[in-house]
């Protein structure tokens, strides 16, 4: 029988265990990155004999293939996959390959705003119930490389809408739905509804023995769901009861979840994350550990004791009376809308990246409402220039961390909040979020006198 040939397009965390999955399972394997592959990666791929190249695509290798799995990252648009596509190779994603090889139950989670935090909050439930769970996708290891050489019975996997498009006979048990709201539209030709599309297909595949978890207000999934089927049980959690609510809050300011073999009343105040954004995640993360036929007393209690999400929301400092929040993980504007609702009056907020097609009215009202200063830091700020100007007291041109934090100090009195929430992504002036975010914290230490 023929070795079946594997190329993996990119030699991140995903790749990486995609080709180390392949090569435990028997295939030929050859990675190929465009740019430079981290020692850490290197290693790896060396320890387990796999062929790989950094900063070329060596075309006659990859064409070769019987099948692509390619990082999220690529876009179809891009010369190698248009390629690919042309001599009608399989393209697939690291999360479809690793599906076809365990039979683990999978916990999946997306939406453009909340899906770390939920993904997170999830994984601490059932880690901290004795569960035998791994924690996969946008964050943990490689779903690819666990399934290669651990055994889990429960996945927890975070999704983009990336990683979703090359996904066909991978399946959810539990999939979930936090929000739909605009971003990424320069991956999607700038059209909403392609966006819409692909987050959609987190549900493909789900049978009637499988459950779908989304918010029930959201009007974007709203209007989708008139317009597809899906076999699946329905779970949507809101604020308030509405007709068929599995999840909310009632008149006593308690978290309701019913499920057919759990039922959960606990006090929203002593849900571990505060703000109205929390309240969606801790609803998800709860209904998928009562789906999952946790004990009550072990949800209510990591539910309580969950300690959040680094670069979202988290608390830097207090200097000379100005709180310092990093909202770093903000690359959408509904994600710095969620910030924006959770903090007080007298806010200078940090804005700023590279646009991925942003519309920035939807925070309009809560910047007029809570919003002293802006400080825009980016490369090219001229386009929230123009949208801000005239609706805050005082909006500032910067091009440097190290200069938003400045011009922030400066401005902010005791009392004021200074808000990282960027709206977009990183990229122009950073090598992630997550460095941003690190940045920042750092430079605001040494605000300390």
């Amino acid at each position: 029988m023929k070795t079946k040939k594997l190329v993996v397009l990119g030699g991140g965390e995903s790749g990486v265990g995609a080709a180390i999955l392949g090569k435990v399972k028997g295939m030929e394997v050859f990675l190929s990155d465009m740019g430079k592959i981290a020692p850490k990666y290197k290693e790896a791929l060396d320890n387990a004999n796999i062929k790989w190249e950094e900063g070329t695509h060596t075309e006659s290798m990859i064409l070769d293939a019987d099948e692509v799995v390619k990082s999220p990252g690529i876009p179809p648009t891009a010369p190698m996959m248009q390629k690919i596509a042309a001599k009608n190779i399989p393209v697939i994603s690291e999360i479809e390959l690793a599906g076809r090889y365990t039979d683990a139950k999978m916990v999946c989670i997306t939406g453009s705003n909340g899906k770390t935090t939920t993904t997170m909050l999830t994984y601490h439930i059932l880690k901290n119930a004795g569960v035998n769970v791994g924690l996969a996708g946008n964050v943990g290891k490689s779903l690819a490389l666990q399934v290669a050489y651990e055994n889990h019975d429960v996945y927890v996997v975070e999704l983009s809408s990336f990683q979703l498009e090359n996904m066909y006979e991978f399946k959810a048990n539990i999939a979930v739905l936090m929000n739909i709201t605009p971003d990424h539209l320069d991956r999607y030709d700038y059209e909403m509804q392609n966006y819409v599309n692909a987050k959609f297909r987190i549900l493909q595949n789900l049978t009637s023995k499988d459950a779908f978890i989304f918010w029930q207000d959201d009007p974007v999934i709203e209007a989708q769901l008139r317009n597809i089927e899906t076999e699946a049980q329905m779970y949507p959690f809101a604020e308030s009861i509405e007709e068929n609510t599995k999840a909310y809050i009632d008149a006593e300011n308690n978290m309701i979840i019913n499920t057919p073999s759990t039922s959960i009343n606990m006090p929203r105040a002593d849900l571990a994350l505060s703000g109205l954004h929390n309240l969606y995640n801790s609803m998800a993360a709860g209904l998928s550990a009562c789906l999952l036929d946790l004990k009550k007393e072990d949800i209510r209690r990591a539910l309580s004791n969950f300690e959040g999400v680094e670069h979202r929301l988290e608390y830097v400092d207090t200097i000379d009376g100005v709180r310092y929040i990093n909202d770093s993980k903000a690359t959408n504007v509904n994600s710095c809308w969620y910030a924006l609702e959770s903090v007080p009056k007298n806010t200078i907020l940090i804005l700023g990246g590279k646009d991925k097609g942003n519309d920035y009215t939807e925070i309009e009202p809560l910047v007029k409402e809570k919003v002293k200063a802006i400080v825009c830091m980016g490369k090219d700020n001229a386009k929230l220039l123009e949208f801000f100007t005239g609706k805050v007291g005082i909006i500032k041109d910067t091009h440097s961390i190290e200069e938003a934090i400045a011009q922030s100090a400066s401005i902010a009195q005791p009392g004021d909040t200074v808000l990282l929430s960027p709206c977009c992504a990183s990229f122009d002036l950073f090598k992630s979020y997550e460095d941003r975010g690190e940045q920042f914290k750092a430079i605001v230490k040494t605000l300390k006198k």
